[in-house]
């Protein structure tokens, strides 16, 4: 199974930080965002990552290279401009093969375990899925939520739990989308659901949207060692 680290995003809230460093590569407890995914996919037993870049995108595959020292192959998806969430992956798919793949945001931060994405790939294939989203309970950022959940499925026709922006999808969900268009994965996602082709689960251990210079400060400091 493959997997891909959406590393694309200018990290307009992250100014200034982002002015010169692509936000991936941002540091909280003595490494780059990114590297934290590197490491938990290793772990799970993943060798093959398709990251996609755009801003700075140069920088971040100097940082990273092949992906070796992780144990990891890392395959490359450079955008000009970026492409957004359901673009990107559509540019990415012949990296990414013909069978369900695991997509992280590369600007979170979790704990959810990444092995069971193989687990999940299985229950798709069984119950005719297209996608499958990770929810989390809201952050005080996001009180209202972006999708509810309902006997396993996800219901896009309510709110009350957010997308962690982690999550697993067959290709096919991407069919006949540009591969060199900008386009958002929620309508996909939405249309999917209304079908019932959308599985989701609640995961509640540790998570957080690392989209400003205040929560990757506050993320340094619960990182560090004491």
């Amino acid at each position: 199974m493959r997997a891909m680290i959406l590393a694309a995003g200018r990290g307009e809230r992250m100014r200034p930080l982002t002015d010169d460093c692509p936000k991936p590569l941002l540091r909280a407890g003595g490494k780059p965002l990114i590297v934290w995914h590197l490491e938990a996919l290793a772990a799970a037993g993943f060798r093959e990552v398709v990251v996609n870049h755009a801003h700075l995108g140069a920088m971040i595959e100097q940082a990273l290279g092949d992906g070796a020292r992780w144990g990891l192959r890392i395959a490359w998806s450079p955008e000009s401009p970026a492409l957004e969430t359901a673009g990107g992956i559509a540019r990415a798919l012949p990296l990414l093969g013909k069978d369900p793949f695991l997509v992280i945001n590369g600007d979170v931060f979790c704990d959810f375990p990444l092995r069971r994405a193989r687990t999940i790939a299985a229950q798709m294939h069984a119950a005719g899925l297209l996608a499958w989203c990770v929810l989390v309970p809201n952050p005080p950022q996001h009180p209202e939520g972006d999708f509810a959940l309902a006997d396993g499925l996800l219901d896009a026709g309510r709110k009350g739990l957010t997308f962690s922006g982690i999550g697993v999808y067959d290709p096919a969900l991407f069919r006949g989308l540009d591969p060199d268009a900008p386009a958002r994965l929620a309508p996909l996602l939405r249309e999917a659901a209304g079908r019932r082709r959308v599985g989701a689960e609640l995961h509640e251990g540790r998570w957080i949207d690392v989209g400003t210079p205040q929560r990757l400060a506050a993320l340094d400091a619960q990182l560090r060692p004491r």
